[in-house]
């Protein structure tokens, strides 16, 4: 993509500082992250890394849950469903996951620009570069920041325009335990400890909520470079001071021992032992990164970047707003102002967000991405593998990121390891289980609280979908063999030993719970626990299904089809009440909480394709009912359920109401940064609300690539160039008065291409011939069709 042909200069922008955390400016390279405050006289850089948890290896699975199984499925089959809930509660939960933790604070102090002016504050999200400018009596200084994936390091440049008239001095800090010392004039390294226990703290009633032990937890190494022009630069109590240059760099580099503790305990993965110390670490990525200049380091970021991030690009039109402060584009948009712009760039905000977090060789994306000030943070910072980490992971594949979705599949086939301990201690089952928390420690028991979000052991069930939607996206035989096919197999073998068989002879789950959400029983208490919720079998179902589906390309496991094939012959089937609604339970029951943020029971509509209108018509409309009921008794209040029912109405194709809520989304549940607003910060609601847009344009999960199938109104003109379908095809859209002008359809593996649409298409195909759409086309790699309404 040229850059003439790109739609906008993809840019959040500010006449002011950050006053507070969310609003500041986040920069990342999947394995460090940055929150830039901009500051003229007083920078603040808060840093993360990705592996910087509490916690070590230990074994957080319950031995006497088993115990207590037979009991509880034997309660629930008499009906004594808050009889069997207290059961659950008192005897097979677990222990809360460790949190994410700060790695610390760089600091800027500038003497001499107290009186600044013509303020500037930028994030280019095209570039990954967040830039401060401003002027005093001495004329302008800048400053640039990013992190780097080519070189490894998180750089900041600062200059200014009067020779010698730059004085800073630098400081390092942290949270955790740590020590700052100097090395040399030109050097600061701070080395700390991270607690081997943080606990949930959120009434302030722990009296000791972290606890730090000798010779246990994570250790961490953070080293600062400076290089100055002009001036000169000396260490004076384990600071940096830089008097009279004309321009600096300082270059920061950051390591852990996780991977010496987790080849230690060898229960993740058996991994091998790290090569280099996180000292030995830092300091080979700082020589190398000294070793090219200012410029080179930038371009060689910008180009890695962009040759990512311009795979995509979108035109909403309406672009006479960009000019203005994005915290004034947000007031004037939630006073009802349109900005089709600041929805398009909402769109590529979250493709940013996703590069900064989640990179091959990189931790996944937790829920708050990379971005963590706290070292007891919401909900630990952690995988909340009921709903909140998948949604992360839903705009990978249709927005062109499909080697962000690594580090997921890489944390699923850790968790397999743990989890397979887990399903046999637990439950004595087969192949492997999680449930809804998982920390960097992948720890696949139940969290401990209640069971209505703690007992759910269909977490890895859901991680599963992610194995198989990186292959629909780009097929490959390989990794659907070596990787994908074991890990599903095995968590439809857990699967196959948890199901029961119910008094109608089919089988369901038993217990379980449709996630947070409880019903009312007959004796009018709200309880948690039953069997078969409708998100449990529709889980199961789509994983059979795709457990079939690749043994089949695969050619192998004839015996283990027969018996998922039988299998999905006799699961209970999704049901609709007695008002037309999907029911969320295997029985009618009454919802305790009407307006209930989750809505599990719709997984099977999105982001399953279970539930649709070509093969369940019934249940699409008794979905789109539950939905209404569910939106008019207060759901979808917080910003990552905002992020789910843009998608739900986009597989619904009613376009009006997908925008309302991308709207919605933004009048209500995001931060000045363009952070979603749980509240407090959730990145899901970013990687969701992207997701969500894209759906809206582009649909392939019925084996056709459908074109704007919930375009709105709002959008009447427009384009989008790169987004993916399953397949491996990558897809164009022109639009303009609200109908198709044009597409283009290029297959980046050999395959057949269907097309849909509202209208008849006319299809001119590789070898330059026109015809009428009609079946599918034979595509080679690297063949493009071109579309005409």
């Amino acid at each position: 993509m040229t850059d003439e042909s790109r739609a906008h200069a993809w840019m959040l922008k500010y006449d002011r500082p950050a006053g507070v955390w969310e609003e500041a400016l986040p920069l990342g390279n999947g394995h460090m992250g940055a929150m830039v405050f901009g500051g003229a006289v007083k920078e603040h850089i808060q840093l993360n890394e990705d592996t910087l948890w509490a916690g070590f290896p230990r074994d957080s699975n319950n031995y006497e849950a088993q115990r207590y199984l037979k009991k509880v499925r034997g309660l629930l089959g008499a009906g004594s469903y808050c009889e069997a809930e207290e059961l659950v509660n008192a005897h097979m939960l677990g222990v809360n996951t460790q949190p994410y933790l700060p790695l610390g604070d760089l600091y800027l102090e500038y003497q001499g620009v107290e009186e600044a002016g013509g303020y500037q504050r930028r994030l280019d999200i095209d570039s990954g570069i967040a830039t401060v400018g401003y002027h005093t009596t001495e004329g302008a200084f800048t400053r640039e920041a990013f992190i780097s994936a080519p070189d490894g390091v998180c750089v900041v440049h600062t200059a200014s325009q009067a020779r010698g008239k730059l004085n800073i001095t630098v400081s390092l800090d942290s949270p955790l335990k740590h020590k700052v010392q100097s090395s040399g004039d030109q050097k600061l390294i701070m080395r700390g400890q991270c607690p081997t226990h943080v606990a949930d703290n959120y009434h302030g009633d722990h009296p000791y909520p972290v606890q730090y032990e000798e010779g246990l937890g994570i250790g961490f190494e953070l080293q600062l470079q400076a290089v100055v022009t002009g001036g000169s630069v000396r260490a004076v109590d384990g600071k940096l001071v830089i008097s009279g240059a004309d321009s600096a760099v300082l270059l920061l580099a950051a390591g852990t021992t996780y991977e010496e503790l987790k080849h230690k305990a060898g229960h993740i993965r058996g991994g091998q032992a790290a090569a280099l110390t996180p000292a030995e670490n830092c300091a080979q990525r700082l020589s190398a990164a000294l070793r090219r200049s200012y410029e080179e380091l930038r371009r060689r970021h910008a180009e890695e970047h962009q040759a990512i991030f311009r795979r995509v690009d979108l035109d909403f039109g309406g672009r006479e707003a960009e000019a203005l402060p994005t915290d004034q584009r947000l007031a004037a948009y939630r006073e009802g102002k349109e900005d089709p712009a600041l929805e398009a760039l909402l769109f590529q905000y979250g493709r940013y967000l996703l590069m900064g977090s989640s990179r091959p060789g990189t931790q996944a994306a937790n829920l708050q991405g990379i971005w963590n000030p706290h070292i007891t943070p919401p909900w630990n910072s952690n995988y909340t593998t009921n709903i909140n980490t998948q949604m992360n992971y839903w705009l990978a594949e249709v927005c062109n990121l499909s080697e962000c979705h690594e580090p997921l599949i890489d944390m699923i086939r850790e968790v397999s390891v743990t989890g397979a301990r887990t399903a046999a201690i637990h439950y004595g089952a087969r192949g492997w289980v999680a449930h809804h928390n998982v920390d960097l420690w992948r720890s696949a028991s139940p969290s401990g609280g209640d069971a209505s979000w703690a007992f759910w052991p269909m977490g890895g069930v859901w991680l599963s979908s992610h194995l198989w939607e990186h292959y629909a996206f780009n097929p490959d035989l390989e990794y659907l063999a070596q990787t994908a096919y074991p890990l599903m197999k095995g968590a439809a073998l857990f699967c196959l030993d948890w199901l029961v068989e119910g008094t109608d002879g089919l089988l369901l789950t038993s217990p379980s719970t449709s996630p947070e959400n409880r019903f009312v029983t007959e004796e009018g208490r709200p309880c948690s626990v039953s069997m078969g919720s409708a998100m449990d079998m529709s889980l199961i179902r789509e994983l059979f299904g795709n457990c079939l589906q690749s043994a089949q390309i695969l050619g192998v496991d004839e015996d283990f089809r027969n018996r998922l094939e039988e299998t999905l012959s006799r699961l209970s089937p999704l049901k609709i009440g007695r008002d037309g609604r999907l029911q969320e339970w295997f029985r009618d029951f009454t919802e305790s909480e009407p307006g209930h943020r989750h809505v599990s029971h719709l997984y099977g509509l999105y982001p399953g394709n279970l539930i649709n209108e070509r093969e369940t018509p019934e249940l699409l409309e008794a979905g789109r009912l539950s939905l209404e009921q569910r939106i008019s008794s207060g759901g979808g209040h917080t910003g990552w359920s905002c992020a789910w029912l843009i998608n739900l109405y986009a597989r619904l194709k009613d376009g009006a109401a997908a925008y309302g809520f991308v709207r919605t989304l933004l009048t209500r549940s995001v931060y000045p940064n363009l952070f979603d607003a749980h509240p407090p910060f959730q990145i899901d609601g970013n990687f969701g609300a992207a997701a969500g847009i894209a759906e809206m344009l582009l649909q392939s999960h019925l084996g056709e690539i459908s074109l704007l199938p919930a375009l709105p109104d709002h959008w009447k003109d427009g384009r989008v160039l790169g987004l993916k379908a399953r397949g491996g095809f990558v897809v164009d859209i022109v639009w303009q008065d609200h109908a198709l002008v044009s597409a283009k359809i290029a297959a980046s593996k050999e395959g057949l291409c269907s097309i849909s649409y509202s209208c008849g298409l006319k299809l001119q195909l590789p070898d330059g011939t026109v015809t009428e759409a009609g079946g599918p086309v034979h595509l080679k790699a690297g063949e493009s069709l071109l579309v005409s309404a």
